[in-house]
């Protein structure tokens, strides 16, 4: 009995706020009367009123399978080239000034450049998704590589182990709690070019509807949009951090 106490305790604390700010919400929305900031129960109203099957066939689903394609994308060119600017720092120097400039520039910025170059659809949705999301990915990575210490690396030297097995087996390991870091960050920054990219040129997905509900002043539902944006970021991350958990345990050990 004691042992199931101290299990459901965080489930507790954990939804306690979560709980308490909605019940705020719904008294302070009710007593404002603000009809910009609907209060949950008529959101929740206008979600049951839509078309669930339809809208997460058509739109919810596409949006996802948008992001994770992206963004996989993304993080994959991130972490290779973050290892190889990361252990050559010959390569970093060079291309510093250049990885500085293109990672200052707001994605959201050359929408109106890849909608020229790539048209609308999925192609520019993409191109604008991948850009965003690779930063993260290469800049943590870079760090992480670099984090390697000296005696693995004299280790490695002396046992003559192949630049492969030293990358897999060292450097990887090594960089791993940085390259999650990165995950965590590029995947939001997916979600949220997902939007951008949908709100401007799509005739499908999440950013689709929200513009929709936003242009015929339909905002309980476009406050229902938001609210599955929110719901998809918490269960990327949570996703992460699962994985992060099982695939680091070694390192959440030796702390």
């Amino acid at each position: 009995m004691k042992g199931r106490n101290v299990i459901s305790r965080p489930i507790v604390l954990r939804l306690l706020v979560p709980l308490g700010g909605l019940i705020a919400w719904q008294l302070l929305a009710t007593a404002a009367a603000d009809v910009y900031f609907p209060p949950p129960l008529q959101i929740a109203g206008a979600a049951g009123q839509l078309d669930g099957p339809r809208l997460l066939a058509h739109d919810i689903l596409p949006s996802l399978m948008r992001v994770l394609s992206s963004w996989t994308l993304g993080a994959a060119v991130g972490a290779v080239a973050g290892v190889a600017l990361g252990r050559c720092q010959a390569a970093a120097d060079c291309f510093e000034l250049a990885l500085g400039f293109l990672r200052s520039v707001p994605p959201p910025l050359l929408v109106p450049v890849f909608m020229v170059a790539c048209g609308l659809g999925t192609t520019m949705e993409l191109t604008t998704i991948v850009f965003g999301a690779v930063w993260p990915m290469l800049i943590n990575t870079m760090d992480g590589a670099r984090c390697v210490e000296p005696m693995l690396a004299d280790t490695a030297r002396v046992f003559r182990i192949s630049r492969w097995r030293w990358i897999a087996g060292v450097v990887l390991p090594a960089a791993g709690p940085k390259i999650f870091a990165g995950l965590r960050v590029s995947v939001s920054i997916a979600l949220i070019l997902m939007v951008i990219a949908e709100l401007v040129g799509s005739t499908s997905g999440i950013g689709y509807q929200l513009s929709l509900a936003q242009g015929s002043s339909d905002l309980p539902t476009m406050w229902v949009w938001i609210v599955v944006i929110g719901l998809l970021g918490y269960l990327l991350n949570r996703a992460l951090l699962v994985a992060e958990d099982r695939m680091l345990l070694w390192h959440r050990r030796s702390k």
